[in-house]
């Protein structure tokens, strides 16, 4: 730990001061410049520049937190609640780390994927979208005032739509699929603000931790607090694919460009737990009666059940993309179980998960892109011989998939064993068993494409064999960054594990 704090010695004095604001406004600024350079190529590497500077920031504001607590940035110099204010602390410090390096990794992959699924014209465009896209959920991760986390909401929300949509390059139906997100997402982010407003009622403030100091005050609120709460639920359940709010999901991951799923599978549903961690431990608290109640029948009982339903689900998916897309909706019922058994050890193992999923399904979408890229492959028949065609991108492939099933020394063990055993130490033995059933049936939909991949020859095109074609370097780096990283975590778990349970313990004390 002492070798990672000396890091901090590099690092200029105003970049941990004003870090956080630097964080919003760089990909702020960057998204206006970006969007009228002329050149598409130097469009990207305005793109990469500011990507890795972000993560450089990210990272450096993380070990700061680590050093020295919770840091509050005001804005204006206008001190909190009247002033806005920006917050690092344990809860956000990780999710932060986790955007900014993904769409480092995203951009890395993105060069060659633009030039097959977006047409030149619109390659600019996109390059600013996509900066908007990470200021905005930078944004809404790192404010401490609750009115500008839907401002930010929304930033990181329209930008979305517009990358969804430019895959319409490769497949038509990327059109219908943005416009459903488009309605869905208005109508989440209407049930969040109408929250904000009732809260703001309540509280006389937007600061959300004045919020929970006047709550606690009134021993939860009012009839008022307790409609907000129920707003806010819905609202940030419609953002974070929870079932049956989902419906948004298959077709976005299915038909936007690869690099659009690869980031939003990896950080948009994961900022938007966030947000309801952020709002369900700290503005409110699991001990008000009615925030207990949605804990254990929505949060518990979505969760679960989109569990169970979404893993069929992705069972009878032909297209590859759809079935990893329904597959996230089951994960995210991971980490609403372990959020809504509210314990240490459970909201720690619903955190932990939130992160190896990001690692996990990034990293399984960039293979699926790299398969698309060199064969124009999306449905799960077509994966025949892949293991020999494509070794190397199958090879990310199988270890990311056998971390989605939760196979020993992957990520995705350590964070279903933990939920697994926060559940069993809190007397919710159905729940083990849940998890348990709900593995096997991710084996079924990803040993299905293994066996496939692996057991099955290559097919014949035009009377011969297709040849080994591996995906370019730009593709298989990023992927395989994921998959080590997948095991690393797997063997070495420590570091995420410490994270997970200091943002567990902070949001419970806070409580």
């Amino acid at each position: 730990m002492p070798s990672m704090f000396s890091a901090l010695e590099y690092v200029p004095d105003w970049l941990l001061t004003h870090g956080p604001a630097f964080l919003m406004a760089l990909p702020l600024i960057m998204a206006a410049i970006t969007s009228i350079l002329p050149n598409k190529r130097v469009a990207w590497a305005s793109t990469f520049i500011v990507t890795a500077i972000l993560t450089l920031t990210a990272f450096a504001l993380a070990l700061y937190n680590a050093e020295v607590g919770t840091t509050i940035y005001k804005m204006g110099g206008w001190a909190p609640p009247h002033g806005i204010s920006l917050v690092v602390d344990a809860l956000n410090a990780p999710v932060l780390v986790l955007i900014a390096l993904m769409s480092f990794i995203t951009i890395i992959y993105a060069l060659p994927a633009t030039v097959a699924e977006i047409k030149p014209n619109k390659r600019a465009p996109f390059y600013a979208a996509f900066l908007l896209c990470v200021a905005g959920l930078l944004g809404m991760v790192i404010t401490g005032d609750a009115f500008n986390v839907f401002v930010f909401l929304e930033v990181s929300s329209i930008s979305t739509y517009v990358l969804v949509a430019m895959g319409a390059a490769r497949d038509r139906r990327a059109l219908s699929a943005a416009y459903n997100y488009l309605i869905l997402g208005s109508i989440g982010a209407t049930f969040f603000v109408i929250g904000i407003g009732f809260l703001y009622m309540e509280t006389g403030t937007l600061n959300m931790a004045d919020m929970a100091r006047i709550l606690a005050d009134l021993d939860g609120g009012s009839r008022v607090a307790k409609v907000a709460f129920g707003f806010i639920i819905i609202g940030l359940g419609l953002k974070l694919a929870m079932f049956p709010l989902h419906t948004w999901l298959p077709g976005a991951y299915a038909y936007a460009p690869t690099p659009v799923t690869v980031f939003l599978a990896s950080t948009a549903t994961k900022a938007a737990l966030y947000l309801l961690l952020r709002f369900t431990f700290f503005v409110f608290d699991p001990s008000y009666a009615y925030v207990a109640d949605e804990l254990l029948y929505i949060l518990v009982g979505m969760g679960v059940i989109g569990m169970v339903f979404a893993s069929l689900q992705a069972i009878f998916q032909t297209d590859a993309r759809r079935m990893l897309a329904f597959s996230s909706v089951a994960q995210v019922g991971y980490m609403l179980l372990g959020i809504g058994i509210a314990t240490t050890a459970s909201v720690a193992a619903g955190y932990l998960h939130l992160i190896n999923h990001a690692v996990i399904k990034g990293g399984l979408f960039l293979a699926l892109g790299a398969m698309w890229y060199r064969f124009g492959i999306t449905r799960t028949e077509d994966f025949k011989g892949l293991g020999k065609t494509m070794p190397l991108t199958m090879g990310a492939f199988t270890v990311l998939g056998l971390s989605l099933i939760g196979v020993p020394f992957t990520a995705g063990f350590v964070s279903k064993i933990n939920l697994a055993g926060a559940a069993a130490d809190a007397g919710w033995w159905w729940a083990v068993g849940v998890i348990m059933l709900t593995s096997i049936l991710a084996l079924v939909y990803i040993g299905r494409v293994l066996l496939l991949a692996y057991f099955q020859s290559p097919p014949v095109v035009n009377g011969e064999v297709v040849v080994r074609n591996e995906a370019p370097l730009m593709m298989l780096i990023p992927m395989w960054i994921l998959a080590l990283t997948s095991i690393f975590i797997g063997v070495e778990s420590d570091a995420v594990v410490g994270a997970a349970t200091r943002a567990a313990e902070l949001l419970l004390g806070a409580g």
